[in-house]
């Protein structure tokens, strides 16, 4: 069964079936490669954090969008995130 798709201002979402916290938190880094494997679990980050595949709707730019409650995790996610 399909999840549900979530549209924003600025994304059109549809949120990974592994995600333990199926919402959108107040820090995102949108990754522009849609099959890069995204291991969240694997990078020790502090707070909740939730991925969807995305589509940008001002470019029409395919990729992942990860949120993140806490700013912390944002850094901790650029450092060790290699596509």
């Amino acid at each position: 069964m399909a999840e549900t798709t979530i549209v924003t201002d600025e994304y059109k979402l549809f949120p990974s079936p592994r995600n333990r916290h199926r919402e959108i938190f107040a820090h995102e880094v949108f990754v522009p490669h849609p099959y890069a494997l995204v291991d969240l679990p694997a990078m020790g980050l502090k707070g909740k954090h939730s991925l969807f595949a995305a589509h940008r709707l001002a470019d029409g730019k395919n990729g992942q969008l990860v949120t993140f409650e806490l700013e912390a995790d944002v850094a901790t996610f650029n450092a060790k995130f290699v596509p």
